[in-house]
């Protein structure tokens, strides 16, 4: 028998790969951030992040209606303040920034999934995402006072017509006290989608250019994952499970690989990955450089995610691959 070059015969033509191809990625399995900002009137471009722009509410729904347009169900929403204080308070207000635009944009488009950021870090005076007390350049975030805010901002986006809440605050029992505070509300039935596994990483740089939002002292790694544990990461998505999400993600992406397949495996959950500014910005400088094929590159980091276990992919390039899958040049 000849079996040595039986992969090879399997890979002769584009027709024999296409039919033994274990993976894909489709339109739907993409999600699309956007960050709305009241401090702007149009499309203000994020310098560290070629083609993402800080938007106006008209820019924004201009933005999202023509993604849902080429097949992308779901926006993730980021806001952006024109005042900011210790408390936060342009989190939960009802007239918030992020309140006004889901309201348009479900009127707008109805069927549009409206996925909302709960966290406290765009609205904080000094940028962390909870009620913080420094010490010189340490910045110590109270966890239970930190919890109360955040209930209060899911619910008040679960009333503007929110249909998934997405905390990525990693306060420790977020999650149960955001169904508590739901259910409570009569919101039996918004979806929580956690950032479950969500690690202080260097590759969030650019998203806080774009979502105003680094902090003024200190660092997150205090309420972050240490880049090192994986398996720190599977008891933290094991406990947000119990406390209620629906959704887990894996934040960021491609460094967390493993993290993702160990997630779906365990859990086997619906489960999104976070293809976040960093890795956008990378590819982006390179491919600006002429050192990497922009769209070759991207898909192949697409497909990464899908083998690796994601259902969902939050990814910067949402409207360019479903063009490129849509066969755009």
């Amino acid at each position: 028998m000849h079996l040595s070059k039986r992969p090879r015969r399997l890979r002769s033509s584009p027709t024999l790969r296409d039919l033994v191809r274990e993976n894909a990625v489709t339109v739907d399995d993409l999600i699309l951030p956007l960050f709305v900002s009241e401090k702007v009137t149009g499309r203000v471009p994020v310098a560290s992040m070629p083609g993402v722009f800080q938007l106006s509410e008209k820019e924004l729904i201009a933005e999202a209606l023509a993604a849902h347009d080429e097949g992308i169900s779901a926006v993730l929403l980021f806001g952006i303040p024109e005042v900011k204080d210790e408390r936060a308070s342009q989190a939960y207000a009802k007239d918030g920034v992020v309140q006004r635009a889901v309201r348009v944009l479900k009127a707008a488009r109805p069927d549009l999934l409206v996925i909302t950021d709960v966290c406290l870090c765009e609205f904080m005076s000094h940028g962390h995402c909870g009620i913080t007390h420094f010490h010189g350049d340490q910045a110590h975030v109270e966890n239970d006072a930190s919890v109360e805010l955040l209930v209060k901002t899911a619910v008040s986006h679960a009333e503007a017509g929110a249909d998934i809440v997405a905390p990525s605050d990693m306060m420790d029992g977020r999650i149960g006290a955001m169904r508590t505070g739901l259910d409570a509300a009569g919101f039996q039935d918004t979806i929580i989608m956690s950032y479950a596994a969500k690690f202080a990483s260097a590759h969030y740089g650019p998203f806080r250019d774009a979502a105003e939002s680094a902090p003024a002292a200190g660092d997150r790694r205090t309420y972050q994952m240490d880049a090192a544990n994986a398996r720190e990461a599977l008891r933290e998505t094991a406990l947000d499970i119990e406390e209620g999400a629906d959704l887990v993600m894996v934040k960021p992406g491609l460094p967390y690989l493993d993290i993702l397949w160990r997630v779906k495996e365990r859990f086997g959950l619906p489960t999104a990955v976070y293809n976040v500014s960093g890795e956008y910005a990378m590819v982006k400088a390179a491919a600006q450089a002429g050192w990497l094929d922009e769209r070759a590159t991207v898909l192949e980091q697409m497909l990464a995610f899908k083998r690796a276990g994601a259902d969902l992919i939050i990814t910067y390039w949402a409207r360019q691959v479903a063009g490129w899958l849509a066969g755009k040049k």
